[in-house]
């Protein structure tokens, strides 16, 4: 299972490189659906450790801090509640336009700060 733990950090590792490159870029609703991404191989590479099981296939951040076990604060658990929605509107057609209209530069860097904050939490918490 260590190496199940590796593959979930190594793979939130590179897709956090994407997700600051996309910012870069400008490319703010994309740079918001993967910190939706990073958060969740965050939560699985923890589930992996403390259960020693394969994480479940969802996406959803609040089922996969709930099976973690680690518990957040109120302000982070709004944050996976927010998070959980761009996963969602960055993904289906007919909700892409309004979200990449939302977001814009102010919109999104108040959430990669959070984002980025609750991640490196996160991968801390893994490797203690």
């Amino acid at each position: 299972m260590d190496e199940v733990v590796k593959y979930w950090l190594e793979t939130a590792a590179h897709d956090y490189e994407t997700m600051e490159a996309l910012l870069k870029t400008a490319r703010y609703s994309d740079a918001l659906f993967f910190g939706h991404i990073i958060l969740e191989k965050a939560f699985k590479a923890l589930i992996v450790k403390r259960t020693k099981e394969h994480a479940p296939y969802v996406h959803n951040l609040l089922q996969l801090q709930a099976i973690s076990g680690i518990p957040l604060n109120e302000d982070d658990l709004n944050l996976l509640v927010e998070v959980n929605d761009f996963n969602i509107r960055a993904r289906y057609p007919e909700q892409k336009l309004a979200f990449y209209k939302q977001a814009t530069e102010e919109f999104t860097g108040g959430y990669m700060t959070r984002i980025t904050n609750l991640y490196k939490k996160l991968c801390q918490t893994v490797k203690s």
